[in-house]
């Protein structure tokens, strides 16, 4: 006799009943997509951890309250953005170091990390993930959002990348289409401004896989070896360097050379690196020799913007908590 398995009408009857099992699996197709929205939101993978689990309670205690005039999905989101909206409403937007002042001509010895800026942190990457759900979660476009009113925020990302209608993004926030299209229109000049086109995707599928894996060994080796000359050729003229927590930036070969000389190629010690990926970009794991532990311990996650077959940005993300959101090791040899 075969086994019989629930249907999601099913799932939804067990789960308006108080079956916390099949809210779960109601709700495990969808979790991955939430997360993501929840992170283009807020910045953060922590914060989006945080939001997504308020909005499945919120969804767990409100399901009496699901009519079906929209599906599971829709409704999950809409419950997922207003969650998200409180968030952004307690707190100031998150941030990079080049939106904080001036890029810095040498290298700053005194560059201590700034702990009263929330800043902007990295997302693993969905190796089953789609070039435009990718495209979504790209560094530039979620720093570029943070620059956004919540509103304007939540709206471009509900039609943009979910796909939602005009008039379903007014019933989620509780407005008006004329609001949401004025919100929408609003968005996409800021976002027209900040995010630089073609996307990392794009450049990616034009270059090649091939290319992109030597650029990420080349910066790697380059960095493990103290070779100044082969990390130069590996970037545009007009790179820049960031390092958030830390405030300083870096824009242009000189100031980049110099950075990198004074310090990751200089006096910071012995490196090991993984590649690895973040925000559906390349990005390299960093981990620095540490004496006591006899180990390299994990140091920054770095994540390069490509154009051109070399690379145009290096945004090293410093901090051992960001190697166990990538699902990499605690130590290297």
């Amino acid at each position: 006799m075969s086994e019989v398995f629930p249907t999601v009408g099913d799932d939804l009857a067990l789960a308006r009943s108080g079956d916390g099992d099949a809210f779960a699996r109601l709700v495990e197709p969808l979790r991955r997509e939430l997360h993501a929205h929840c992170y283009r939101m807020l910045g953060s993978s922590h914060d989006a951890d945080d939001a997504l689990q308020d909005a499945l309670l919120r969804a767990w205690r409100g399901l009496a309250g699901f009519q079906e005039r929209a599906s599971l999905r829709t409704w999950l989101h809409t419950v997922a953005t207003n969650t998200c909206l409180d968030a952004v409403r307690g707190r100031g937007r998150r941030a990079l170091p080049v939106d904080l002042g001036p890029a810095s001509e040498h290298a700053v010895v005194d560059n201590a990390p700034a702990t009263d800026v929330a800043w902007l942190g990295p997302y693993p990457d969905d190796p089953t993930g789609h070039y435009v759900q990718r495209e979504s979660v790209e560094l530039a476009f979620v720093a570029a959002l943070q620059h956004l009113p919540g509103n304007q925020r939540a709206a471009l990302l509900l039609f943009e990348v979910l796909g939602f209608s005009a008039a379903e993004i007014a019933e989620a926030m509780g407005t008006s289409t004329t609001s949401v299209n004025s919100a929408l229109a609003r968005a996409r000049r800021v976002i027209a401004e900040k995010v630089p086109s073609p996307t990392q995707q794009q450049v990616v599928r034009r270059i090649g896989d091939a290319r992109v894996r030597e650029v990420v060994t080349r910066f790697s080796t380059a960095l493990e070896r103290g070779d100044a000359d082969a990390l130069v050729a590996l970037l545009t003229e007009d790179v820049t360097w960031s390092m958030p927590p830390m405030p300083h930036w870096y824009r242009g070969l000189p100031a980049v050379t110099d950075f990198a000389v004074r310090f990751p190629l200089g006096t910071c010690g012995s490196w090991r690196h993984l590649p690895t990926r973040a925000n559906g970009q390349p990005a390299v794991a960093g981990y620095l020799w540490d004496e006591a532990a006899g180990a390299h311990l994990p140091w920054t996650i770095s994540v390069l913007t490509l154009r051109d077959g070399r690379v145009s940005e290096i945004t090293s993300f410093i901090g051992a908590e960001h190697f166990a959101l990538l699902g990499l090791p605690d130590r290297l040899a």
